[in-house]
């Protein structure tokens, strides 16, 4: 794993893929949760659950192409992004269309990680803030941010219980 995935922390030892396949089941089970206070953040300065899962869809699409620009390309260097600047959209869609793209999205995603390995595993692309890392390294930042962020809603969905 690479040292600078800031992500890495919160694996927790299970297969990615397991990680992965389940994401968007639990992200679903916490909106249930929360119910209709899925709008509404938690403390000043956070984004709500259907925020976070907004941008869990939109990560979910970043993440797909770099894995894709990975495969195809020798030596790429990918695009950061700045999710607060992402998020400003995010206000007034409904948890259910972000579930719903994240679902649609993991699973086409799924598909090209489960033919590209072992393969493609150590295949190299540059991140800018983060320096050189491999598919696989990819991979697993997928899944420690998946982990974040479910916590987040946990957290969240722990009063509504």
């Amino acid at each position: 794993m690479s040292q600078l995935n800031p992500y890495e922390k919160f694996l927790d030892g299970r297969p990615l893929e397991t990680i992965l396949t389940a994401t968007p089941h639990a992200v679903a089970e916490y909106l249930q949760v929360i119910g209709p206070k899925q709008s509404t953040p938690p403390a000043p300065g956070k984004w709500s659950a259907a925020e976070i899962v907004c941008h869990l869809a939109d990560c979910e699409i970043v993440m797909g192409f770099r894995l894709r620009q990975t495969l195809a390309e020798d030596g790429h260097t990918i695009q950061p992004f700045d999710q607060d600047k992402w998020a400003v959209q995010y206000p007034g869609i409904p948890a259910a269309q972000a579930i719903e793209t994240l679902s649609a999205l993991r699973k086409w995603n799924l598909g090209l990680i489960h033919s590209a390995l072992p393969g493609a595993a150590g295949r190299i692309v540059t991140h800018p803030e983060r320096g050189t890392m491999t598919f696989q390294a990819l991979i697993e930042t997928m899944a420690g941010h998946d982990l974040n962020h479910l916590s987040q809603l946990r957290r969240i969905a722990e009063p509504a219980a």
